[in-house]
C-alpha cells in the first residue's frame, strides 16, 4: 500500500489537480489519495477557508477571478451560515419598506426568513424563486423585473431590467456579493454587477449579505466602493485591516453568530 501524503503535501496537489481540471468530486479526491471522505472534507473545507477553492456540494471548484458556480450549486454549501445570516438581515427590515432584493445564493436566504416575518412589505426582485418565496405572504406585494432570463442565475439580467428598476426608489437594498475587499464590493458577472449597481443608486440604504469566505476575496469586478454599503450582515468578523477599512468607510456590521 503507498504512503499517504502529508495534509500540506495533499493541498498543494489537489491544488496542483484543479489548474488543469477546474472542477472535481470529493469522491475522486478521496480515492486518489487514498484518505478517507472525512480527511478530503476537511482538506477541502480548509483550502475554502484559506481562499485557495470554492467549495461546491460534493466537490471543489478552482479559484477563478472570473468565474463561480451558479446559483443552484451554491446555494447548498454553507447553508447554516448563510440562513444565519438571512435572519440577521431580515430581522433590520421594518414594516412599510419598499426593498430591492439581488439574485444570489444569500439573498434566498434572506428573502426566506424575511418571508417568515410576515410584515406588510414592497418587494422588487429580479429573482422569481424570490418572487415567489415573498409572494406566499399576502402582506407583501411583489414586483418582478422583467429582462433577459439567466438559467444559471435562475434571474433576469440586461437592459430592460436595468431601465425597470430606475422607476423605483426604496428604502434598502439587500445585496449579495461574490467578494468583499478593501476596494469594495465585487463580483464575477457584469450583468449582476449592474443590476446591484442599479438597487444601491435607488435605495436609501445598502445592506450587503458577504459569508466571511468572501472577505478579500478580490473578483473580477468592483460592484461599488465600501461607502455606498451602509450595513454588512456576515456570520463572522473580518481581519483587523479589513475590520478598520469598513469603519472609515462608515459600514456597519451586524454578526450572525
Amino acid at each position: 500500500m503507498a504512503t499517504q501524503l502529508r495534509r500540506s503535501d495533499r493541498h498543494q496537489r489537489i491544488l496542483a489537480a484543479l489548474r488543469i481540471y477546474p472542477t472535481a468530486r470529493a469522491s475522486e479526491l478521496a480515492e486518489r489519495f487514498q484518505v478517507t471522505s472525512e480527511t478530503i472534507r476537511r482538506d477541502l473545507e480548509e483550502l475554502a477557508e484559506r481562499g485557495l477553492v470554492y467549495r461546491t456540494y460534493g466537490g471543489v471548484v478552482a479559484l477563478s477571478k472570473a468565474y463561480e458556480p451558479g446559483v443552484s450549486e451554491r446555494e447548498r454549501t454553507m447553508v447554516s451560515e448563510r440562513g444565519r445570516i438571512g435572519e440577521k438581515a431580515a430581522g433590520l427590515i421594518q414594516a412599510g419598506e419598499v426593498v430591492m432584493i439581488d439574485s444570489g445564493s444569500t439573498t434566498m436566504h434572506f428573502a426566506r426568513r424575511l418571508a417568515e416575518r410576515a410584515v406588510p412589505l414592497t418587494v422588487l426582485t429580479n429573482r422569481p424563486a424570490i418572487a415567489e418565496v415573498l409572494s406566499a405572504d399576502q402582506n407583501v406585494r411583489v414586483i418582478l423585473c422583467p429582462g433577459n432570463f439567466s438559467k444559471a442565475e435562475d434571474c433576469a439580467y440586461g437592459p430592460e431590467t436595468l431601465a425597470f428598476l430606475k422607476r423605483f426608489n426604496a428604502t434598502s437594498a439587500v445585496i449579495g456579493a461574490g467578494g468583499l475587499t478593501r476596494a469594495g464590493l465585487t463580483d464575477v458577472d457584469s450583468e449582476a454587477a449592474w443590476i446591484k449597481r442599479a438597487m444601491i443608486e435607488r435605495a436609501e440604504r445598502t445592506i450587503a449579505v458577504v459569508d466571511h469566505l468572501k472577505y478579500n476575496l478580490a473578483l473580477l469586478e468592483v460592484v461599488c466602493p465600501l461607502q455606498s454599503v451602509s450595513i454588512l450582515v456576515s456570520d463572522a468578523p473580518p481581519d483587523d485591516e479589513l475590520a478598520e477599512v469598513l469603519q472609515q468607510a462608515g459600514v456597519h456590521l451586524h454578526l450572525a453568530i
